[in-house]
């Protein structure tokens, strides 16, 4: 069940994630290395993108477990572990949420992990990738390609410094 805490309110800035986890289902998840349930979080204009896709299925058939049943979100601009899996709670907060990556090591995944090319993680490049059935890497694309249409959410931003 997804639940909403409350309305859209003018003071909501911010849309906080939250994902299935139940310990008693998910015994092994205590050595995952990170606080469960996963969090995660976007600001409301990145929630609000026409690219920001609710995913309940695919291929036309019902969302499978393995693949984040019963809603996930997809970010194609921004690094994977954005688009949490299984979420079971949006709200929608005044603040900046915490977010499970930021938490476990906020000085490696920032906030708002764009795809950005021009800024290494601090124990790899992630200036070149190798996609799937491909030999050779390429050079990363800023917002991994989609640069035209999610840019503007971003500007005047030092995507530098806000990663």
């Amino acid at each position: 069940m997804i639940r909403q805490a409350g309305g859209p309110t003018p003071k909501a800035k911010y849309v906080a994630f939250e994902s299935f986890y139940d310990p008693r289902q998910m015994p092994e998840a205590i050595h995952a290395g990170i606080q469960l349930p996963y969090v995660e979080g976007l600001r409301l204009d990145e929630a609000m993108h026409p690219l920001a896709l609710l995913c309940v299925g695919m291929y036309g058939e019902t969302l499978p477990p393995q693949d984040g049943a019963p809603v996930r979100i997809v970010l194609p601009w921004k690094y994977g572990f954005k688009s949490i899996k299984s979420i079971v709670s949006i709200r929608l907060v005044e603040t900046q949420p915490p977010t499970t990556w930021n938490l476990y090591s906020g000085g490696e995944y920032g906030f708002y992990s764009n795809v950005n090319p021009n800024v290494d993680h601090p124990r790899w490049s992630q200036a070149k990738e190798r996609r799937l059935g491909e030999f050779s890497k390429r050079a990363t694309l800023m917002f991994n390609g989609y640069g035209s249409q999610v840019a503007s959410l971003y500007a005047g931003m030092d995507l530098k410094k806000y990663f």
